[in-house]
Order: structure tokens, then sequence, then C-alpha cells
């Protein structure tokens, strides 16, 4: 209805509703000055799809082995590789078949003795004295003249063949999955593993989503003249659980000060909350002025100088975030990317999301408004010379305007025109691709997982490998990875690994560790012996079997130098972690191996220490300067980490 109000005329004429128009980094900046913009608290959820795309908030330390005992990974015949040598098909190894077939979930109780086999599924328990599986398909059954069962071995066997060590895969007390990570079918199917029904994740933001305006009209509601459906509120609701938040829909208000200050009330009860409408310079945008009422800070920003999305209004009421968008479809779901999701995104505990960039070529001219940076809309376009970016030009009051956008880029502030053939840095939409910021090859360690756990707590992805610490070497000579941790010692001087550098190699010293002889408590053959008497008594005994380290290991090169050529019983069976070493020693199938002091207490065994060692970092000189190894380097400084590093045993004192 027409008014004669002047001072109603005035207010709505003047449009004086925007405090200051800023630019995007301030608007961030003095938004995110009033927040803590940290994960939320942890929840324990059933472990069930329920916990698909949420994110652990704590690291998951493997409880047991995987698995938890040597087991086959063919059907065939558990032997000694050392009875099939020489094995072919004309001239075949035949071997005695013991009494027991050993199918998944039996445990064996017959010993493999020199010149015996056993039967043995795919995923049984390989037993003792057994150290390959010969398959099935290389095999021949027949009697012999007394009735005895035999086998024909037509191929032989290496160490280790067809056989999947204990822990070869997950070792107790190895962090798994660290917090941070965000959880898909394949970590659930990790968690089933270890045998968890219970997992610790960051509670989802609870994001409150209010519509406001009188033209407004719930989807199914008869069409009137002027109105118009409320998309925003299912698109906000969407992008809402995108960005890793819980939406709560509040409906629609209309342009009534107490309506909308009833819905702001109960919108406030969430974790944050965000309404459409009410921003821009009209009559009935009130939604502001509320918000500005509650209390300090109220609203900090009103007003951005970007397009679409001038009118937002950022705020922060009682220490929650509340963000007014525009009502226009496309300015609404652009400041919601813009201002909106980071938030969601931090109190998720999920890392920003990555900008995933493509150079395109612009073929036609694009026009921008002077005195804001503008973000336009384009469709690529695959040709010839390459990607072409066509600006969609539908406008913010546009539904499809960003859905049907394959990316934007940005008209710097001051730019009236961009011509065509201009070449342009597309920002894609819905592509959130996140290379690894760290790569880590080497030598594994405990005391490096503390390390690679702070730094996914920064929000830095690392990719991890344990190859040993000559491959992590190697590796660094050849520029394939950020940093080689690794132990390695000059057997001439007794220096580690100093001697190993190449050019173009630096060392960022680490921690001083303890290597030593594991063995179960109570064997009289290592008992209160010192080390060098206990390895004496173990290379005395035929019985007394050893369960060694992979090759290019730096505990595999101090082994073979105390051995001095000696290879006793089980010295072919390779080990790849310290964890896997002390596993066969715990469950029996070895009785002796070398690993560090820190993995000797979570599997009750004794330790008998041979010699500390430096667990240092090589780092290629061209990747010092990288922002991501300087976050390690500065952990490794850092009073307390090295306090925690120092309580799991490790050495940091000068001398180490």
């Amino acid at each position: 209805m027409p008014t004669t109000d002047p001072p109603f005329l005035r207010r709505v004429a003047s449009q004086d509703q925007f405090l200051e128009v800023v630019p995007r980094e301030e608007a961030n900046r003095r938004f995110h000055a009033h927040l803590t913009l940290a994960p939320l608290p942890a929840e324990h959820v059933p472990l069930s799809a329920d916990l698909l795309g949420r994110v652990l908030a704590a690291d998951v330390v493997a409880p047991l082995d995987v698995p938890q005992f040597d087991r086959s990974g063919v059907d065939g015949f558990a032997v000694r590789a050392t009875d099939t040598s020489g094995a072919t098909d004309h001239s075949p190894v035949t071997l005695r078949l013991n009494g027991e077939v050993l199918a998944c979930g039996v445990a064996p109780v017959q010993e493999v003795l020199p010149g015996t086999a056993t039967v043995i599924a795919t995923g049984g328990m390989v037993p003792r004295g057994a150290d390959a599986v010969v398959m099935v398909e290389h095999t021949d059954y027949r009697e012999g003249p007394d009735g005895t069962p035999l086998v024909d071995i037509r191929k032989p066997a290496s160490p280790g063949s067809f056989v999947a060590f204990a822990g070869s895969d997950i070792g107790r007390g190895e962090v798994v999955l660290r917090r941070g990570t965000v959880l898909t079918s394949r970590e659930l199917g990790v968690l089933a593993a270890l045998g968890l029904t219970r997992v610790g994740v960051v509670r989802r933001p609870r994001v409150a989503i209010l519509s406001t305006g009188d033209e407004l009209l719930a989807p199914g509601e008869p069409m009137r003249p002027g109105a118009v459906y409320d998309s925003n509120a299912a698109i906000l609701a969407a992008a809402v659980a995108e960005a890793g938040g819980e939406p709560v829909p509040l409906g629609i208000a209309r342009d009534r000060e107490t309506e909308i200050a009833a819905k702001v009330e109960q919108g406030l009860e969430a974790d944050m909350l965000v309404l459409s409408g009410g921003t821009s310079k009209g009559a009935g945008d009130i939604s502001y002025r509320i918000i500005g009422g509650l209390g300090e800070p109220g609203i900090v920003v009103h007003g951005v100088a970007i397009k679409p999305g001038k009118p937002v209004a950022l705020g922060v009421v009682r220490g929650k975030p509340v963000v007014l968008l525009p009502g226009f479809p496309t300015s609404a779901i652009f400041t919601f990317h813009e201002f909106v999701a980071p938030v969601i995104r931090a109190l998720a505990g999920l890392k920003p999301a990555a900008a995933d960039t493509v150079q395109a070529t612009l073929p036609v001219r694009a026009l921008s408004e002077r005195g804001r940076a503008e973000y336009v809309m384009v469709s690529l376009v695959d040709t010839p010379a390459g990607l072409a970016a066509y600006p969609t030009a539908k406008g913010s009051g546009a539904v499809t305007s960003f859905a049907q956008a394959d990316g934007f880029f940005c008209v710097p502030q001051g730019v009236e025109a961009v011509e065509a053939g201009t070449r342009v840095t597309v920002q894609r939409i819905g592509r959130d691709l996140e290379p690894a910021s760290l790569s880590i090859i080497g030598s594994h360690c405990v005391g490096l997982d503390l390390l690679v756990g702070e730094l996914a707590g920064q929000g830095i992805g690392v990719k991890l490998l344990n190859v040993g610490s000559m491959g992590g070497l190697a590796a660094a000579r050849r520029g394939e990875c950020d940093i080689a941790p690794i132990h390695l010692m000059d057997p001439r001087t007794g220096t580690y690994n100093t001697p190993f550098l190449a050019e173009g190699l630096t060392l960022a010293r680490g921690y001083g560790r303890r290597q030593g002889i594991v063995f179960r408590k109570g064997d009289g053959r290592f008992e209160g012996r010192a080390a060098a008497e206990a390895l004496a008594a173990a290379l005395a005994d035929p019985d007394c079997r050893m369960v060694n380290r992979n090759a290019g290991a730096g505990t595999r090169i101090l082994l073979d130098r105390l051995l001095a050529g000696a290879k006793p019983p089980g010295y072919w069976a390779q080990a790849k972690s310290h964890n896997a070493v002390a596993a066969a020693v715990a469950q029996g199938r070895a009785d002796w191996g070398m690993a560090i002091d820190t993995v000797a207490e979570p599997y009750g065994l004794g330790f008998l220490p041979v010699q500390p060692e430096r667990y240092d970092f090589a780092i290629p000189a061209d990747r010092l300067d990288r922002p991501s190894v300087r976050r390690f380097l500065d952990l490794l400084a850092n009073a307390s980490v090295r306090r925690r590093l120092t309580e799991l045993g490790f050495d940091l004192t000068e001398d180490a």
C-alpha cells in the first residue's frame, strides 16, 4: 500500500543502511578476530555408515596387530623354504604331509619340521617352522608305497613367499589414522579390522538457517503475484552439509521485527546462524538492525567490495558467528562459500578448502564495475588451443548461475574490463583435491608419528612412506621427497648419518634412540645377560630362532655387523618394522630380534641394549625454504614437542 510517511520515505530513499563497504580481506579479518576457529568438542559415534565424512578428533592407535598372526596369502602348503631348493617340473622335491589342515580360524599345533609340509588355505595361520607357502598350482599330491601322504613341489619357494607376517600391515601401538582424517569407507574398514565399535569424531557444527522476506513462499505453497519460492533455504542447507555442518532449518520469517527477532533467538541456540535476505537497501530490510542490537560486537561488517555479494553483513553475537547473506541466490551462495563455509570447516575440524585453479583464455570481453572486485562465473570449454572461460552472465538473481558454472575468476578492484584473449586464473567449483604438502620417505619411528600428527593438527597434509633408511636416502638424492628420516652408521668411524650425505643434501638433527635385542621375558638365553653374551648364546642354540629386518633398513645393517656373517635360523624372515619384529617375538614365531626400546614395553618383551643411535632427517637443500619443511623443523625445536619425545623414551640431549 502506498505511504506518505516522510520519515519512512526519507530512510528508504537515502539508502544509507551500509555502515562501511570494506575489501574482502578486511571483512574476513574483522569477522575472524571475534571468533574461535577451532574444532568443536568430540562426540563418540558407533562404527557405521553414519561416520562417513566425519573428522577424527584424536589419533587412532592400533590396540592389536593386523594381521594378528602370520597368514597365508594363497591356498597351498606351508613349508621351510630351504626344503624346496632346486625344485623343478622335471625334478620335484618331495615332502611328507603333516596330519593337519590349516583352514581359516584353525590354530596350528604341529611344527613344520625339515622335510615336511602342512596343507594351508588362504588366510590360514602359518605354523612354527614354516617360513613360506607354496601355491597348490605348483604341487602334486600323491601317496607313498606305505600310504604316507606326500606332496611333490615343482617350484622352489623363497623365505616369506606368500606369507603376510603379523604386524606387517598394522603394528600394535602404531598410529593408523590421525586426528583430522576425514573418514571414508576405507578408513571405516581399518577401524573395523581393529575391532573398534565407537570412534571419537569432531562434533558437526549446528548451523541455523533462516530465510527472511514477505515475498518468500515455501516450496509447495500456491504461487501469488510478486512472490518467489524460497530456494535459498534448500541451497544453504545442502551447502552447510557439504561444508561439514549440520543444517538446522528455521523456515521463513516475514519482514516483521518481532517475528525475525524470535527466530534469531531460536537460531542462536545453534553454533552458527545464517540468514538470507535483509541486507540490501530496502524498506523491509531489518535483520541487520536486529543483530546489531543484541550486544557487542554485533555487526562487524556491513558491505563488502565484491560483486556479487556487496550487501553481505557479518556479525558475532554471544561468541557465535552470524552472517546475513543477500537474498539473490547467486549472491547468497557465493558469499556463503566466501565467508560462511570456511568458518564451518574450521569448527568441523576440516582443512581449508583447497583452491583448485586452472588457466584459461577469456574468449569475450568481460565488463566490470570499478570500485569493487568482481567475480565472474564461467563455463570452461576445452578447445584445441586449451581451455576457454565463457562468462555465464546470468546475474546474481539467477538460481542456476552458480550451479551451472565450472568456476569463476576475479576482476580486480579498479579494473573496468578484461579484454578478449586475456589469460585468466579460474578457480573451479566443487572440486576439493589437495595434494600432500609434505613428503617424507625413509625409516619409520614412533617419534616421527608424533611429529607427523602435530603437522596434521596444523592442517598440513603429509605423505609418509616407510621404506627404510637407504631407500629414503636414495629418494632424497633423486629429489623425490622433502625429508628422509635415516639412522645409518658408518662402520669405519661409528658416526651416524653424516657420512652418507651426498652433495645437495643437508642434515636436520633429530634425536637419539636405543637399538637392542628384544626377547620374551623369562627366556634364560637372554634374561639377565648382556647383549653380546645373549647373542652368543642364541647363535650357539640351533633351536633359537631370530626375526630379521628388511634389506636397506638401518637396523638390518647394524644387525648384520653384529652377526659377522652368521645366518642363524630365521635370518631370511624379514620384518618391515620394529613393531613387526616385536610381534614375531611376542607370539613365539621367533625367539629374538632387534628393535628400538620403545616397542618392547607395549609387547611385554625384555630388552637388551646394544647401542645408542642417531635418528636424523636428510633434506634436499633446495627444499629447506618450503613452508611445510620449515614447519617440520620448527616442531623439532619446539619445547613441548621435545618434552613429549623425551617422555616416549627418546634422547634429545646435546650428546645423544
